[in-house]
């Protein structure tokens, strides 16, 4: 590991993450990830293309009595991700899955059991290559976009992140609301759903949703009221508070 890289600060100060100072950076989407989890959560929880670990190891700070497992498929992400589990202490309760979450055959000799996660969190890429133009960086362009084109990768995402689910079990994802038409489509029919807009202003629209879904449940979709980020150029009090964790939504 490149001891230049130094270690940033991350929800508060409660956590340090190395990250490449040329890639991917973990913000709010992480914070929010994480704090949407529900805050007596116990068994095995899985982030899904963990990056260098920032939502799962928030998770892990904020509900002390899960297990977790961080699952990247870049394998110099996720020696960081390694590195991170390390710097904040947590090797006895989480560990680095080193697989392509697409790939069955990859999760499996990864040490991955399908059915055997109470939670999983997601921040899929929001990307189709085939519609953007792409960094040139590899760290970004890997974070940001999916590996294939089209609405098919994001629902194969999703069908991954379901199969490692066990009955009951929660799946919570940030994305964009554009992408919401492929993330219900993916989801009928095999999870109870809640969505909760996120405004980066009271008076804007979304330009993220967080998705609640839990496994092999049946209830009419639910709209939970809009989390606002900013009030005039600041964070409002709620999101400053998450971004602290000193708070977690309750929806």
């Amino acid at each position: 590991m490149d001891e230049a890289i130094a270690a940033d600060l991350f929800l508060g100060g409660q956590l340090h993450l190395r990250q490449l100072p040329h890639g991917h950076r973990a913000g709010t989407d992480a914070v929010l990830l994480a704090a949407a989890a529900p805050r007596d959560g116990m068994g095995m929880a899985l982030d899904i293309g963990a990056g260098v670990g920032a939502a799962g190891l928030a998770l892990a700070r904020l509900r002390p009595r899960l297990r977790f497992g961080l699952v990247e498929n870049d394998p110099e992400t996720a020696a960081l991700a390694r590195e991170n589990l390390r710097l904040n202490g947590f090797e006895d309760r989480g560990e680095l899955y080193e697989a392509d979450v697409l790939s069955a055959a990859s999760r499996q000799a990864a040490g991955l059991a399908d059915g055997s996660a109470a939670l999983v969190i997601t921040n899929p890429p929001f990307l189709d290559p085939a519609r953007v133009r792409l960094s040139p960086d590899p760290g970004k362009r890997a974070a940001h976009a999916m590996p294939a084109a089209g609405p098919g990768a994001l629902a194969d995402w999703l069908a991954a992140c379901l199969a490692l689910l066990g009955d009951g079990g929660l799946l919570i994802l940030i994305h964009r609301p554009e992408a919401l038409p492929v993330i219900l489509a993916a989801l009928d029919g095999h999870a109870a759903l809640t969505l909760m807009p996120v405004l980066p202003r009271a008076d804007r629209a979304a330009t993220r949703i967080l998705v609640r879904a839990q496994k092999g449940r049946r209830a009419p979709l639910t709209i939970a009221p809009s989390l606002v980020l900013h009030d005039g150029g600041r964070f409002s009090p709620q999101a400053e508070a998450l971004h602290r964790g000193t708070a977690l939504i309750d929806w």
